[in-house]
């Protein structure tokens, strides 16, 4: 501050003709003592021990530079800025101080925490650090810091496993209490937002019994306490510091110190007596010399002669030259290129205030200016302890932190960072590790948000991020794969001609027609014998007809299905069975009048001659196709995809449209095999080598019982397999039918013709 002051007294732009005065106390960061000194000041009262010999006894006091603690900031403000007087504190950083309401006269020229403890959970969380401890100074500093810190780590989803706070003159057990939390402790991180003075104290306890390696992230307090480095424990520590500066000069005018300057100060004779280890006194103690005026401070190798780390020093200086710009604007003008300036001008306090906050100027390449609540704009250096070839821990930049940068540009890292045991690796420092894609998190039950168990996703649903907090459904027709972190298409699935199922079915389908056609064909060769005459040869061959369309359908119900597949399936099998029905139910119609015929007096035969019979399977074979035209028209059968039976894979297969009419379809057609069933058991008994009476009986039982089995098969299965059982039921029962009714028949023709006679036919024994 003096060596400001001198240099702006010896300008020739700043302040021309005007000198600045000034009075320095010590606050001894205590608060009593901080108010004593306000009060004091206030008072005009001359307490100074170093007073320039220019500075006229009528000087005003416009300002105040300090203090460097936060919390006798707070105190010295509440006092002085009643009466509107600036405070100028280089180093006290709370942000409580931020608020004009409480604090209207209040200025920094150093970031206040609220930057600060947004960029240390940006560090934190830079790094991929989410479980951390944390401790500070119980004092308005740490309270406030580490308030703030926690509300920005909150905000970027970290946690905190403690929050411990003690200040260096607590009792040892408290101090002994936060080591023994930090020993056993989980979290390998630790945010210390702290003074000097009471991380010293806590280290000092830590070394008696070091705990397993942490990694320390420092606030800009402590960060760059060289004496904090001796604990080699702390080495790899990062934090943000203030900005190393640059002030020409300063380094000279420390050096320009004499014996006789320092005896004149008692702040400057305790250092230089601790310097040199000599007393400036006349009585010497009996462990020190004299000192004899040989000391040269250009070989003192000392904190006060390195200007190589200047940071809190160089806003000391731009806080001095802060207030002297405001006065300069406040008291001078420019005219004709010269500056004239009033000296015995009466400032007013208010104007003053007004002017101060308005300042905007560059010292030495170095920004100084004040916002709306009296805050300078952020600038923090990212510092790294790391250890020389020497072994000695040194103060390393390694990046930085500007607050003046767009969001997500502010935090820069520049070089490699040396971690905590001298690693190179980012340590790790989770309370659960991350939940891989394909699960999903789980918060454990009474612990903070970072604490989760990774639980699979359940069936049908996916996660494809890591960390994720939910799982999420997949598309109605696609599925998980087996690790459950992407969905795929569901297989689609229909009985296809590539199986071995439907080939079997296909095979069996076309074997049962061409064995109607070649029983057909027996029949026609053999048409004229007395075997195939005898059992209505006109009916037979349309029975074999309607068989051979009965056994070609099935094939319509292999393949993936279309609009015109669906309702050819459908109704091709309802009207090819009604048909194949109609011709079994005319044949046993045929037998009852035959054998009513042969009875004295009878002559029921003329009234279901041929023509009646072909009347008959046409008008029962016409009401089938009048039911499945009104099913197409009304309610078709038609292609979906059945997303319901299986969860993993699409079932491609035929709606029924109407499932009424689907219904009267199956019913008519057991309707009149129950009725054909019904005449043949009445007719099973009738004297006559060719009756067909018994074999139609055993060819309906089988007909029935196959399409009575078939309806709880056909609910019950699931898939491509309803199609499956639907083929087997019509194969199944168009087998029972020809074989039934026509494998005798052909047997005998084919293999015992001395019984297909007239003679054999006529034989009544």
């Amino acid at each position: 501050m003096i060596f400001a002051i001198e240099e702006i007294n010896n300008s020739t732009e700043l302040l021309p003709g005007i000198k600045l005065g000034y009075q320095i106390y010590d606050s001894c960061a205590s608060v009593l003592m901080a108010s004593h000194i306000s009060f004091q000041m206030l008072n005009g009262q001359d307490a100074a021990f170093y007073k320039s010999r220019n500075c006229s006894q009528s000087g005003e006091m416009m300002a105040v530079v300090g203090d460097s603690g936060s919390t006798t900031s707070i105190s010295i403000s509440r006092i002085i800025g009643s009466f509107n007087i600036p405070l100028v504190s280089y180093f006290a950083t709370c942000s409580c101080l931020s608020d004009k309401q409480q604090f209207p006269t209040f200025f920094r020229t150093i970031p206040s925490d609220q930057f600060q403890a947004d960029a240390l959970a940006k560090l934190v969380k830079h790094f991929g650090w989410t479980w951390i401890g944390a401790v500070h100074s119980d004092t308005d500093y740490g309270n406030y810091g580490m308030a703030s810190f926690l509300a920005a780590a909150q905000r970027e989803g970290i946690c905190v496993e403690y929050s411990e706070s003690f200040y260096r003159t607590d009792p040892h057990r408290k101090i002994q209490r936060v080591a023994d939390v930090i020993r056993r402790s989980t979290a390998r991180i630790i945010v210390a937002f702290m003074e000097s003075g009471d991380l010293t104290v806590l280290l000092e306890e830590l070394a008696q019994e070091p705990p397993q390696p942490r990694q320390w992230i420092g606030s800009e307090d402590w960060i760059t306490d060289p004496q904090l480095m001796a604990y080699s424990f702390c080495a790899g520590a990062i934090g943000f510091a203030i900005q190393q500066s640059v002030i020409p000069g300063l380094r000279e005018f420390l050096l320009d110190l004499s014996p006789s300057e320092a005896a004149a100060s008692s702040v400057f004779t305790e250092f230089w007596e601790d310097a040199f280890n000599c007393s400036l006194a006349e009585r010497v103690e009996s462990d020190k010399r004299v000192c004899d005026g040989t000391e040269d401070m250009e070989t003192l190798n000392s904190p006060y002669t390195d200007t190589s780390q200047i940071r809190i020093t160089n806003m000391v200086y731009k806080a001095v030259y802060a207030i002297a710009h405001a006065i300069h604007n406040a008291v001078c003008q420019e005219t004709n290129f010269t500056t004239q300036c009033e000296k015995d001008v009466s400032i007013n306090y208010k104007q003053f205030l007004s002017v101060m906050k308005k300042i905007n100027i560059s010292k030495n390449g170095y920004p100084v200016s004040f916002d709306a609540n009296g805050d300078p704009v952020a600038f923090y250096e990212l510092v790294n302890w790391q250890k020389s070839e020497s072994g000695v821990i040194e103060l390393v930049t390694v990046g930085y932190y500007d607050a003046s940068l767009p969001k997500g540009q502010e935090f820069q890292i520049k070089r490699k960072i040396t971690w905590m045991d001298g690693g190179t690796q980012v340590p790790v420092s989770v309370c659960s590790e991350s939940c891989p894609p394909g699960t999903h998190k789980v918060l454990q039950k009474g612990k903070p948000i970072c604490c989760y168990d990774c639980i699979p996703c359940p069936e049908g649903e996916i996660s494809n991020t890591t960390d994720s907090p939910d799982c999420f459904p997949c598309p109605s027709e696609s599925w998980p794969n087996a690790q459950r972190d992407a969905c795929f298409p569901k297989p689609v699935e229909f009985l296809s001609y590539d199986e071995v199922l439907a080939i079997i079915l296909a095979a069996f389908s076309v074997s049962g027609a061409c064995l109607a056609i070649i029983t057909a064909a027996i029949f026609f060769h053999h048409r004229t014998t007395p075997i195939v005459r005898a059992n209505n040869s006109e009916l037979s061959f349309l029975l074999l007809f309607s068989l051979t369309l009965c056994f070609l359908c099935s094939l319509t119900f292999i393949g993936a299905p279309s609009d015109w597949s669906c309702m050819l399936r459908h109704t091709a099998f309802g009207i090819t069975f009604v048909l194949c029905i109609s011709c079994v139910l005319g044949k046993t119609v045929v037998v009852l009048m035959a054998f009513k015929a042969t009875l004295p007096g009878s002559n029921a035969m003329k009234w279901f001659g041929p023509p009646q019979q072909r009347m008959t399977v046409v008008f029962v074979t016409f009401i089938q196709v009048l039911i499945c035209t009104v099913w197409l028209l009304l309610s078709p059968p038609f292609p979906m995809k059945n997303l319901s039976t299986y969860k993993e894979k699409i079932i491609l297969e035929c709606a029924l449209g109407s499932a009424v009419g689907f219904w009267a379809v199956l019913g008519y057609i057991g309707l009149l095999a129950v009725f054909c069933f019904v005449l043949a058991v009445l007719a099973r008994k009738l004297p006559d080598n060719f009756n067909e009476a018994k074999l139609i009986t055993f060819s309906m039982l089988i007909f029935c019982a196959v399409w009575l089995t078939f309806i709880p098969a056909y609910v019950s299965s699931p898939g491509k397999f309803t199609v499956a059982v639907e083929i087997f039921a019509i194969l199944a029962s168009s087998f029972g039918l020809i074989l039934c009714i026509f494998a005798p028949k052909c047997f005998i023709i084919l293999f015992q013709p001395e019984k297909n006679s007239k003679k054999y036919l006529m034989n009544k024994n």
